[in-house]
């Protein structure tokens, strides 16, 4: 026994001691051979994400929770929490509790208790802090690849998302035309990783093509605004008046809240989203979804005169590629004078003036995620062969973005230095290795593993 284990510790094991065994039970009995032990989540849930197993039941993908003993699952309470619904295996030290461990949805799942497996190897490994040698085909890059072979490997992988990207774009534009299909998109985008399936439905619910006859009106900027404010939030189900357990604090701040809420009840309609589908759980001030709608609604009215899909593709023809990159992020920038510089929710006082509610590093992620590839797609829609091309050499040219959890665990997994990652299409290219590849349990055919002995240093 080892006493007073932190869970730290049983997180490590499962992390990287147990990929290359293959006689795994679990406490119900059934086989198990873990594929990918996932990454870890910065959010509510479980401690992983994305992880593969295969049992008798074939191969399955969800999230891994750890503890230290099997009793911590009902102390801890995951059996009454939705946000642990998509765990696929339960993994602890000891397994002491004869109660079977459920999800919230009624759902049973298998336990992993790795006492097992511990040896005297494994407690000299867990005093000494090592890592353990895993057989897995990525990690031979950090031992001695040739840094400029790997370079490429990841522009490559970048330029491949980049296209399923403009793909995508494609089979949209067919089925709903460009302008809904870049709406959708800078949606999506807006909603980040936690509220962008959100975000996509509100889109699908309320079409640019409603929004943008209020603005092709003569109807004053401000006017145009509060109506696309009225209209996004009541679809959202994010006005105060619909939602449970909204309070105003500021009494003062009324007036303009006054006016969404009249605007809204004249409209109308009542197919509206509930105030549950949105994340609002650990989001920042600046990235929460109100505030990010109402960056929606200021965009769609600079670009009042020709609309969405004409300004945008003009601004990447009349971008020079000297300055390509930065002209269009600055194109993305919103700003505001009113309600909103001062409040990230309604009532709710950011405390300082925040003129931004769209700032450069969600304008450059949508650059890159949506605005070149759509463009890059449209070019091919429309036949103009010039602007795909300049789309993606754009592209080619974007400095390196802020990065997210999943490419400080590619980074780490391969353990790439910092300064060979120093571009957003090798960023891109380490998402779409996960995504494509360590998600998908393909260790066996990642091209990683492939790499000839010839490319070593």
């Amino acid at each position: 026994m080892i006493n007073n284990l932190p869970e730290s510790h049983v997180i490590k094991m499962w992390q990287q001691l147990l990929l290359n065994r293959r006689e795994l039970t679990t406490e119900e009995g059934e086989p198990i051979r873990i594929i990918h032990p996932g990454r870890s989540n910065d959010d509510q849930g479980a401690d992983f994400r994305n992880a593969i197993i295969i049992t008798k039941r074939g191969l399955i993908k969800g999230d891994i929770e750890v503890h230290v003993k099997s009793s911590d699952w009902r102390a801890h309470r995951h059996h009454q929490d939705p946000a642990y619904n998509w765990v696929i295996l339960h993994v602890v030290m000891w397994h002491n509790s004869k109660a079977a461990i459920t999800l919230q949805n009624g759902k049973g799942i298998p336990t992993l208790a790795l006492h097992h497996y511990l040896t005297d190897t494994t407690n000299w490994w867990l005093r000494q802090d090592c890592q353990a040698t895993l057989n897995a085909p990525c990690l031979e890059v950090s031992h001695g690849w040739n840094k400029g072979t790997i370079a490429e490997f990841l522009d490559g992988a970048g330029e491949e998302r980049f296209l399923a990207k403009a793909n995508r774009f494609q089979a949209d534009m067919a089925q709903m035309g460009p302008s809904q299909s870049l709406y959708q998109g800078i949606m999506r985008a807006l909603g980040y990783a936690k509220n962008k399936l959100s975000f996509l439905e509100l889109a699908r619910r309320l079409p640019l093509q409603v929004l943008e006859s209020m603005t092709q009106s003569e109807m004053p900027d401000e006017e145009c605004l509060a109506w696309e404010q009225a209209l996004l939030l009541g679809t959202a189900g994010l006005l105060p008046s619909q939602r449970s357990n909204w309070h105003l604090e500021n009494k003062s701040d009324g007036k303009w809240i006054d006016k969404l809420e009249k605007l809204w009840g004249s409209f109308g309609y009542t197919e509206t989203m509930s105030d549950s589908a949105w994340h609002l759980f650990k989001v920042r001030p600046n990235n929460f979804p109100v505030r990010r709608i109402v960056a929606m609604t200021y965009m769609i009215l600079r670009y009042r005169e020709k609309g969405i899909l004409e300004e945008v593709i003009n601004m990447i023809k009349e971008t020079p590629l000297s300055k390509g990159y930065h002209r269009v992020v600055d194109g993305l920038l919103v700003t505001t004078e009113g309600y909103w510089a001062n409040h990230f929710d309604f009532g709710l006082d950011s405390k300082v003036k925040a003129k931004s509610l769209l700032g450069k590093r969600r304008a450059a992620d949508i650059a890159v995620n949506v605005i070149l590839p759509f463009t890059f797609a449209w070019s091919q829609f429309a036949s103009q062969p010039e602007l795909k091309q300049k789309s993606l050499d754009l592209y080619h040219s974007c400095p390196k973005l802020v990065d997210n959890t999943v490419e400080r665990h590619m980074s780490n997994q391969l353990g790439l230095d910092s300064s060979l990652v120093n571009s957003a299409q090798r960023q891109q290219g380490l998402i779409h290795i996960y995504n494509t590849q360590c998600t998908q349990g393909k260790c066996h055919c990642c091209p990683l593993g492939q790499l000839k002995a010839g490319d070593h240093i």
